[in-house]
């Protein structure tokens, strides 16, 4: 048995309300919600299981040879979007798994396919969810391959970088380090951009647990770069405030001030649903899966960078709250002058009475 899993990753901008979504989805369209089948219910913790719908299959011609592939489109309350492409071969030995893998290329002769699948899936949900239009060109990319045995044709570094080429002892350990089992018989290698299962049982909870873990780090890289873009818009309208007059420049301020906390609160609530869209608990095994792939897949540098522009955003919230108040404190202490001197005015006029 073989198996080839193409994931495209992408992000709409905004949450979706899963429930309903079934509900309306479930009148035109077969779906179901993800779960977890080989572990105990409480071993995975999900909030709100994503929503599956199964698309028309695809077939595509590579090398050649017409390919059928499974779609299946994932849909996470988070607001992204995972559309996968499989191909299986029940009978399908290791070497042909290399020799399918090698041919197509990466996911180069799946790239037109993955756009004409998000731009149908685009249409099916446009009348039941508010959603920005889809980046096309912003997406996170994994490919999942599987079999239910190694042997001497199946190289496992070639396997994961796509490519028959000589790799050097030392990158092949770069590439093949990341490797889990859980009995003698299964492994989980796990790479930046492809993963190699290998175990008897079609291994469908780590190859979920996977996908999990691309779209936390979609995700991170999403508002990562929509708070990069907040920002800038951030300094440009400071700069602009500061050119008016004192008054005028205040009330901007405000407004600045508001909008910064309005994003302040959004992507927090936003990245702690993110962070904590899936947690493995009494599972070691899923756990440490689970575990390798975001830190393979360098998560948390694109959780630091989300940290450290949010802390940003509160340090110049407090600047311009401060300077603000001194504004203020002068405004007052003008009016205090004025009226004071208004009332020495008032004394003398009514001492020439």
């Amino acid at each position: 048995m073989i198996a080839i899993r193409n994931y495209r990753i992408y992000d709409i901008g905004r949450e979706i309300d899963i429930d309903l979504l079934e509900r309306d989805l479930a009148i035109t369209h077969p779906t179901a919600r993800t779960r977890f089948l080989r572990v105990k219910p409480k071993s995975i913790m999900i909030e709100d299981p994503p929503l599956i719908l199964k698309m028309d299959p695809a077939r595509l011609n590579i090398d050649g040879a017409e390919i059928e592939f499974s779609v299946i489109a994932r849909i996470y309350v988070i607001g992204a979007i995972s559309l996968c492409f499989v191909y299986e071969d029940p009978g399908g030995a290791p070497g042909q798994l290399m020799q399918t893998t090698l041919s197509f290329a990466g996911q180069d002769m799946l790239a037109g396919a993955f756009d004409s699948y998000i731009r149908r899936l685009e249409e099916t949900l446009a009348p039941h969810v508010r959603m920005h239009r889809i980046d096309r060109e912003f997406f996170e990319d994994y490919t999942v391959y599987v079999t239910d045995r190694l042997d001497d044709a199946l190289d496992p570094a070639i396997l994961l970088i796509g490519e028959r080429t000589e790799i050097s002892a030392q990158m092949r350990e770069e590439i093949t380090r990341n490797t889990l089992s859980y009995t003698p018989h299964d492994l989980a290698m796990l790479s930046w951009d492809a993963a190699l299962f290998c175990n008897p049982e079609y291994p469908v909870d780590l190859i979920d647990l996977v996908e999990f873990a691309n779209v936390q780090v979609l995700e991170l890289r999403y508002y990562d770069r929509e708070m990069s873009r907040q920002m800038e818009k951030m300094y440009d309208d400071i700069e602009q405030a500061d050119r008016l007059w004192r008054f005028r420049k205040m009330r901007q301020y405000h407004g600045i001030m508001a909008t910064q906390m309005e994003m302040y609160a959004e992507i927090s609530e936003i990245t702690e649903r993110v962070n904590n869209l899936i947690k493995v608990t009494e599972d070691i095994y899923y756990a440490r899966v689970y575990a390798t792939a975001l830190r393979v897949l360098r998560s948390n540098l694109w959780s630091e960078s989300v940290d450290r522009k949010i802390e940003v955003i509160q340090e110049n919230y407090s600047m311009l709250s401060d300077e603000v108040r001194i504004q203020h404190s002068y405004f007052l202490e003008w009016i205090i002058i004025i009226l004071i001197a208004l009332e020495f005015g008032l004394a003398i006029w009514r001492s020439f009475e």
